[in-house]
């Protein structure tokens, strides 16, 4: 049995990381995009006239970020940020198979920037669209036959089973690294022709080579100017990203970690202040019945009540009109859509 788990806490033979180190750099990653959406927010509420655009864009300032921390760590260490942080390089299936040090080529880099950027934003936009035209059918906003509709709801129904086919394949490549059974923890390193290796240290003394030669390379002509220029710009922002990110994702983490209990009830119902009873309500266009929305004189239809009110209304009707008068139809208490509550019976 030891033998049989001994690839599971240690590299080996072929200098190959742990399956624990993999998904260490893999959870780096993942940490660094609630932390640069936190600090937006937090640059947002301070000036929101100009820098509210940061936090409406927060995912596409992340993607040109990590677009260029990793292009500048593919380029300079044939890893990306995380990798190169829990000490792993990529190399070639070329590479491996012929035994010579190359450094990654230019295909491979570009081909591991798509995965590494490109792929993840695509598939979190789906996510996203996916949450919200889920709401929007289950609410009735999508029940007509019109081609955008029926587009919709074919959608709603797909794209779970795209989902889960995602999550099981990633699930099994881990467990066949894991076991040994394949060099690859993830499809896209396999689509990318690249494996990830533990640096040696003799990767270590060419990284730093390689930085000091390439400082002293002098441009002959105009273009090389401009070249050897913008090369310098992208390394000094992308060394700039690294170091801040390296030091920083842990104390803005601790950060969101310690604000959240206080941001988590701002806007909550109890939070704000009891309002007085209404003085005289209308109630003669409210119907006696306990099963008719006030809205629209019919039988409610996905009742959700209004909270600072209490009222039971249809929720396409009272989403409609707290959006558009942004208070109670009945008490005209000021209310928001966050103040809509689902009512859902028991045998639902």
């Amino acid at each position: 049995m030891a033998e049989f788990g001994a690839h599971l806490t240690s590299t080996g033979g072929d200098n190959q990381p742990s399956i624990f180190e993999v998904l260490a750099q893999e959870n780096l990653m993942s940490s660094l995009r609630p932390a640069v959406k936190y600090a937006c927010r937090i640059l947002a509420e301070k000036k929101p006239d100009k820098l509210g655009w940061l936090y409406a864009y927060c995912d596409e300032t992340y993607t040109v970020l990590d677009f260029i921390i990793q292009s500048y760590y593919l380029k300079t260490y044939s890893a990306s940020f995380a990798e190169n942080f829990y000490g792993m390089k990529r190399e070639s299936v070329e590479k491996v198979k012929a035994k010579i040090a190359i450094n990654l080529p230019k295909q491979k880099q570009y081909l591991s920037v798509l995965y590494l950027v490109i792929v993840p934003y695509v598939k979190m936009k789906f996510d996203q669209l996916f949450e919200k035209l889920r709401q929007q059918v289950a609410d009735g906003f999508h029940s007509s036959k019109t081609l955008m509709s029926r587009l919709c709801r074919l959608f709603v129904c797909v794209y779970p089973y795209v989902h889960m086919t995602w999550e099981g394949t990633m699930l099994t490549y881990q467990l066949m690294y894991m076991f040994g059974k394949q060099p690859w923890h993830t499809p896209f390193i396999q689509l990318a022709g690249v494996q990830l290796k533990n640096l040696t240290e003799e990767d270590l003394n060419n990284n730093q080579n390689s930085e000091g030669t390439s400082s002293h390379v002098q441009p002959t002509s105009w273009i090389q100017w401009l070249m050897y220029v913008a090369n310098k710009l992208l390394g000094g922002v992308a060394i700039s990203l690294s170091t801040g990110l390296s030091v920083g994702v842990f104390f803005l983490q601790f950060l969101e970690w310690w604000y959240a209990s206080d941001r988590s009830t701002m806007a909550s119902v109890t939070s704000l202040p009891i309002p007085d009873p209404p003085q005289k309500i209308d109630d003669s266009s409210i119907s006696s019945k306990s099963n008719v929305c006030p809205l629209c004189n019919k039988v409610r239809t996905n009742d959700t009540a209004l909270s600072v009110s209490g009222f039971v209304f249809c929720y396409v009707c009272i989403y409609k009109f707290v959006k558009q008068h942004n208070c109670c139809p009945i008490t005209s208490y000021p209310a928001r859509t966050e103040h809509l509550v689902k009512l859902y019976s028991a045998g639902s």
